[in-house]
């Protein structure tokens, strides 16, 4: 059950970094790679499992699609929680700037791995998430970020998770 699951993560990052090498823009001098150091509360809705996290999140300078109100470009990330639960992600986000704050919604499936947390009913989880930053300088920006993890029904029980976190983003 476990390959078949790690089998389907690699086929859907392989798939999803093959795509977005095609959109790569010529113009990629002007993005840079951007890690995203955060901290927050993992299930903070259930008093019983919440708990604190600390996480890091990687976006590609080289792989992105502009669009006309902002770009669209695969991230990779990971958090660990105080229990020791876990999250491994890939997926898509998409950054709007206005002036100097950012809205950047972002989808992401993952491997959980429940450690001493909250059982969340399936290894394979989807991370969506909103994030709001601010830019304190041009390569630093400060920011809060809200998500909800679920498996969307493939387990026996999908009890989900919401978390939010502080965010200090630093481009390179």
């Amino acid at each position: 059950m476990r390959k078949s699951i790690s089998l389907v993560l690699l086929v859907l990052i392989s798939l999803f970094y093959f795509n977005f090498a095609y959109g790569a823009d010529e113009n990629k001098d002007n993005y840079k790679t951007q890690l995203n150091f955060f901290t927050g509360m993992f299930d903070w809705s259930d008093t019983k499992q919440k708990a604190g996290l600390i996480g890091i999140q990687h976006q590609s300078d080289e792989l992105f699609l502009e669009m006309d109100k902002g770009i669209i470009s695969p991230i990779t990330g990971a958090f660990i929680t105080a229990n020791n639960a876990f999250y491994i992600y890939t997926g898509i986000q998409a950054e709007y700037k206005l002036g100097a704050l950012a809205i950047t919604p972002s989808f992401a499936p993952g491997y959980y791995g429940e450690g001493n947390g909250k059982d969340l009913g399936y290894p394979l989880e989807f991370k969506t998430e909103i994030q709001m930053s601010f830019d304190v300088n041009d390569s630093t920006h400060l920011g809060m970020s809200y998500n909800h993890i679920s498996n969307a029904s493939l387990g026996k029980k999908n009890p989900g998770a919401n978390s939010y976190m502080f965010n200090f983003l630093k481009q390179f």
